[in-house]
């Protein structure tokens, strides 16, 4: 069984055309045409009486003959005073009266529909009646015409069927030839697309000249890659930056081990099981902030539920003991809605990231301003250039300086504590400080 989404767009426009051309062709038509048989009526029943006007002319002349011309009339007949047959047209020599009924007294002139006129054909024909006023009284004159037919004429009817006809098939064809050149852009948007692939995500579908939807599809379609390719390379440099870091711990743990067994006797064990365990404490680190970043990039729903920010943080400092002295000023009552271990989890990335940059203090504050929840970070260290604020927001990202104090860091802690704060409904940025690096976090109150 066909349905109507096996046509193609084109076959459906077309046939949606067509079928839209034929009822307006047909509507028109029978528009046409009665107002067609109404006028060729009117004409056809002035013709009649005209005809009859002229033998009304040759009774008032005193020259009405016995056998009538036709005219423009089918027969004529001529009654007297006294209702008698005193002239007619050959067709009707010697036939009673066709009809009885004559114009009302405030008349001169009557037309009838008159059926059954047995020496004219068996249908109704037009009969028109006009009073002639003589001497000897009122005389009527029957001038009778053949009706028009509901088709009016075969040429005419022919002729409006024909150009009804004639815009149906041109509607045809220029709907095809129409859709036909819209659809080549859309064809060559479908080929290009057919062809890109993953390793060849650079090409772009061509624009259409003109600026209609199609071309704002293609454009759409172009951003869509463009999005498409942005992520696919930050995949790829995430996966190459990841690799990197996760190859030196197990580097650094190689060497040791293949050492301790080219040596053995000179190996001080302690020592290397020390140095072993710092290699996987960061190997272990990295791994656990690839698989937070996972959960968070995979937009998996957290627990969510009322948390006194204050609170939340001060408990989270009590939980580990800082190398550097910590500052605390934490507003009570700034309540948010969100998840409690991963806000602990952004706090944690954030304490940690200003305590290894930090020279002897830093400072966390929770304050509530204009309806936002703010949480601030400050260190007393170096603090980060301005142009480079966005940038240790990116994936194993680790500025200069930050590398040779920073060797304990995997460059993940500050993008998944943007990304928790992204997901809060909030955001974290890195702005203005006096001294040192000074990170807000702002997520919405709740009430």
């Amino acid at each position: 069984m066909i349905t109507r989404n096996a046509y193609s767009v084109r076959t459906r426009l077309t046939l949606v055309a067509v079928v839209l051309a034929m009822v307006s062709g047909i509507a028109l038509t029978v528009v046409a045409t009665i107002s067609l048989y109404g006028l060729a009526g009117t004409f056809k029943i002035a013709e009649v009486a005209n005809a009859g006007n002229e033998i009304a002319r040759l009774i008032e002349g005193k020259r009405l003959p016995a056998v009538l011309p036709r005219g423009e009339a089918e027969a004529i007949q001529v009654l007297n005073a006294a209702g008698q047959v005193v002239a007619s047209t050959p067709n009707l020599t010697g036939a009673p009266r066709v009809t009885n009924f004559t114009p009302s007294d405030s008349k001169t002139r009557e037309d009838r529909k008159v059926c059954g006129i047995p020496q004219l054909h068996s249908g109704c024909m037009n009969v028109v009646a006009l009073r002639s006023y003589q001497p000897d009284g009122k005389w009527i004159v029957y001038s009778i015409g053949s009706p028009v037919p509901w088709y009016v004429h075969p040429g005419l009817f022919a002729f409006i069927v024909g150009a009804c006809l004639l815009t149906v098939l041109m509607s045809g064809i220029c709907s095809y030839r129409t859709v036909t050149g819209a659809l080549v852009p859309v064809n060559a948007i479908r080929k290009e697309l057919e062809e890109i692939t993953a390793t060849d995500i650079g090409r772009r579908v061509p624009l259409p000249p003109a600026r209609d939807e199609i071309r704002q599809l293609a454009e759409t379609i172009n951003q869509t890659l463009d999005r498409l390719e942005n992520a696919a390379e930050q995949q790829r440099r995430f996966a190459s930056d990841a690799s990197h870091d996760l190859r030196s711990p197990l580097t650094a743990m190689r060497a040791q081990v293949e050492e301790a067994l080219h040596y053995p006797d000179d190996v001080d064990w302690k020592t290397k099981a020390n140095a072993m365990i710092f290699s996987l404490d960061r190997l272990q680190a990295i791994v656990s902030d690839l698989l937070m970043l996972a959960r968070l990039d995979s937009g998996v729903t957290a627990a969510r539920e009322r948390i006194d920010l204050g609170e939340l943080v001060g408990e989270e400092l009590d939980r580990r003991k800082r190398c550097v002295e910590v500052t605390r000023k934490l507003e009570p009552g700034v309540v948010v809605i969100g998840d409690r271990l991963r806000l602990a989890r952004l706090l944690t990335n954030l304490a940690d990231n200003a305590e290894r940059h930090a020279a002897s203090r830093i400072t966390v504050s929770v304050t509530e301003r204009n309806d936002m929840a703010v949480l601030e970070v400050v260190d007393d260290g170096a603090g980060i250039a301005s142009e480079q604020r966005e940038v240790v927001f990116r994936r194993f990202t680790r500025l200069d300086a930050a590398r040779n104090k920073d060797a304990g860091g995997t460059g993940l802690g500050l993008p998944i504590a943007r990304e928790i704060a992204e997901a809060h409904g909030g955001s974290l940025k890195a702005e203005d400080s006096a001294q040192g690096a000074r990170f807000v976090l702002r997520i919405p109150l709740t009430r």
